[in-house]
């Protein structure tokens, strides 16, 4: 994933502070990997907030350099690149915030994680849901898919999740979900909301732009995980 991909971004797409994220860092983590880390807004606000060590990965030049002034340790490269160079090293958590839907193979980044992991490591994950039902309604009544600057269709985006396919993704890669949640969710429109009511609450995923995971590595045997888990594409 070069970062000239992302050249054409505009400055706040790398500011995010993402302090609904937050929560999900466990207390006790003392060392937190920090993948695709923008300007460094997110480590900065968690630092203020607890003591840890955040080493931190982000692959655009000007992102990074702002970012490097806020983290312990920044690594300039992409996720590609620079998650070999941290074997051998121990996280307590490892937070990908609206990064896994940029990559190539997203199942290999998951999977490259697991040696960095402490024994009760986590991993920590915000993932567009494609679900969204302002997307759904562009697509379904009008027939759009059109990719935005950011958001759910972001441009830059090559993978596209669902709350089910999220759980896959995770299986997949030899980790057992612990939490799997909406955020930032949106009130829904009163006719939507009704034929949530009469179907169940089976739409009620759509209300949320991202869901928010929280994993650790599984203890299942390979085999064991192989006959229950669907394959990935």
């Amino acid at each position: 994933m070069s970062d000239t991909t992302y050249s054409y971004k505009e400055e706040n797409y790398f500011e995010q502070q993402r302090r609904e994220m937050l929560p999900y860092i466990p207390l006790n983590a003392k060392r937190v990997l920090e993948v695709g880390c923008g300007n460094g807004s997110f480590a900065a606000h968690l630092k203020s907030q607890r003591s840890v060590q955040v080493v931190a990965i982000e692959a655009h030049p000007a992102a990074a350099e702002k970012a490097r002034r806020r983290v312990d340790r920044l690594i300039q490269a992409t996720i590609e690149e620079a998650l070999p160079k941290l074997a051998g090293e121990q996280f307590d958590c490892v937070v990908f915030n609206d990064v896994l839907e940029h990559l190539v193979d997203p199942w290999a980044a998951l999977s490259q994680t697991k040696p960095l992991l402490s024994e009760h490591g986590r991993v920590v994950a915000s993932i567009p849901n494609v679900r969204y039902f302002p997307v759904l309604k562009d697509l379904v009544l009008k027939g759009h898919w059109e990719y935005q600057q950011q958001g759910v269709l972001d441009r830059t985006h090559l993978r596209f999740f669902t709350a089910h396919s999220m759980r896959q993704l995770f299986t997949h890669t030899g980790f057992d979900i612990q939490t799997l949640e909406g955020i930032n969710g949106i009130p829904f429109p009163w006719k939507l909301g009704v034929l949530n009511a009469l179907s169940g609450q089976a739409l009620k995923d759509t209300r949320f732009p991202q869901f928010a995971c929280v994993a650790t590595v599984s203890k299942e045997r390979p085999d064991e995980r192989a006959r229950r888990a669907p394959h990935a594409p």
